[in-house]
């Protein structure tokens, strides 16, 4: 037995989509908070989805960003016969999907996690009714262990914006997701409870927010502080951040391609080489680097790596060296005779196919680790590193990113900063429809 709410929202869903697309909504994008933690390992990025109506007010879950996992699974559990009540309190309970069901076959052989440390999946044995639980693997981001989680049939909710603020209402997205047990994510910072797939995946969140006439565009902006939020779009904009809040922050960005990789759902741009201070550093020709929200920094295979470890060293002589502090290999002092020195480096360019630059400046190079020491925040992957380059979320902070999936364009902005806003400055007073 449903919920009247819960019916409310199944009706919402079987409205034809033609019908949507004739009469436009009047927000241009659905959105969603993100959260910088920094009571994890290394500092990780949430997005705080609603993912119940209990007491006639939304209950709010933080999950993980993973812009290259399979399926988003969660802390939940599943239950055949849901009725009011059947629930345990203080759980969130959800439809299982059936092992015979096609969803399940789709996701254990295509869209899953793939991992030689995984296990083989079993499915329950069905039950006399007929009943029996679908189980995919899933991969805990922070620590990497192998388990699994039942896939279900999930309900999440984002508000609406017209890109200036929120305005009145939501979109609920029916997805497919899985449920773990709480232990899996004890790992985790405090009160994330799970990891929202914003991957390629057909099995991803994004495809659940497939709704004309909003185009398949996603975009991040990942603050550079854990005291306000930063936000996700979904939709063609416009997006605004304050002061600003007559200029589209699209306005800012540059593109270049987005490509594929044949082993992965991520996302991967190409880079042509490296430049600081105008001197080159060659790559190898077709270099790929991957982007990443779960690698704290930017990682370079040791060929690559070394080349601009030298590189930096050079244009930075000025600056008195200190010890290097793992995991990072080339660090300043910025302390002289007690007197604090403000460090101003050049920036760190990618040069990217068709003449685009990503500029990387001093705030996202340069992290200060302790009073009297900062660190060039790129890191040494190895000789035999998987991928040449994986871009990490530091070097995301207070850019704005945009993830064009109709086109396969990736847009992105270089440091807010330099524009005088950042991604913690959207404007979350709500505004009207």
């Amino acid at each position: 037995m449903l919920h009247l709410f819960q019916l409310f929202l199944l009706l919402l869903a079987l409205i034809p989509r033609e019908a949507i697309a004739q009469y436009p909504p009047p927000y241009t994008s659905f959105f969603a908070p993100l959260h910088k933690h920094t009571d994890a390992v290394n500092p990780l990025y949430s997005v705080q989805i609603m993912t119940a109506y209990v007491n006639m007010q939304f209950v709010h879950s933080y999950f993980l960003i993973d812009i290259d996992a399979p399926v988003t699974w969660h802390d939940c559990i599943v239950q055949w016969n849901m009725y009011p009540g059947s629930c345990p309190e203080k759980t969130l309970c959800t439809s299982p999907v059936s092992c015979d069901e096609y969803q399940c076959t789709e996701v254990q052989t295509s869209y899953s996690y793939k991992s030689p440390y995984c296990p083989q999946v079993k499915d329950t044995t069905p039950s006399p009714e007929g009943y029996c639980t679908c189980s995919i693997n899933v991969m805990n981001p922070i620590n990497w262990p192998c388990s699994q989680a039942l896939l279900n049939y999930d309900n999440f909710f984002v508000n609406t914006s017209n890109g200036r603020n929120p305005l009145p209402g939501f979109y609920a997205a029916f997805s497919n997701a899985a449920c773990a047990p709480s232990s899996d994510f004890e790992s985790f910072p405090a009160n994330v409870t799970g990891v929202m797939a914003l991957s390629l995946s057909p099995s991803a969140f994004l495809v659940s927010l497939d709704q004309p006439p909003l185009k398949r565009t996603f975009s991040l902006c990942l603050p550079s502080t854990s005291s306000a939020p930063g936000i996700l779009f979904y939709g063609n904009g416009p997006y605004y951040l304050l002061p600003q809040s007559n200029t589209d922050v699209k306005n800012f960005l540059s593109y270049t391609p987005l490509l594929k990789h044949p082993d992965s759902f991520g996302y991967f741009i190409g880079v042509n080489s490296i430049v600081i201070k105008k001197r080159s550093i060659d790559i190898p020709g077709n270099t790929t680097a991957k982007l990443s929200t779960l690698e704290p920094y930017t990682t370079l295979r040791t060929d690559i790596y070394n080349r601009v470890v030298r590189k930096f060293s050079m244009v930075t002589k000025r600056y008195p060296p200190a010890n290097p502090i793992a995991p990072f290999g080339l660090c300043f002092s910025t302390s002289t005779n007690g007197t604090k020195v403000n460090l101003k480096v050049p920036d760190i360019d990618f040069n990217l196919p068709d003449g685009k630059k990503w500029a990387i400046s001093t705030a996202n190079s340069v992290k200060q680790i302790t009073s009297d020491v900062a660190c060039l925040a790129f890191v040494d992957g190895g000789a035999t590193s998987e991928h040449a380059i994986v871009i990490g979320t530091y070097q995301f902070e207070d850019n704005f990113l945009l993830f064009d999936l109709e086109n396969s364009n990736f847009g992105f902005s270089s440091s807010l900063l330099r524009k005088k806003t950042s991604c913690a400055n959207f404007n979350f007073t709500m505004g009207s429809g």
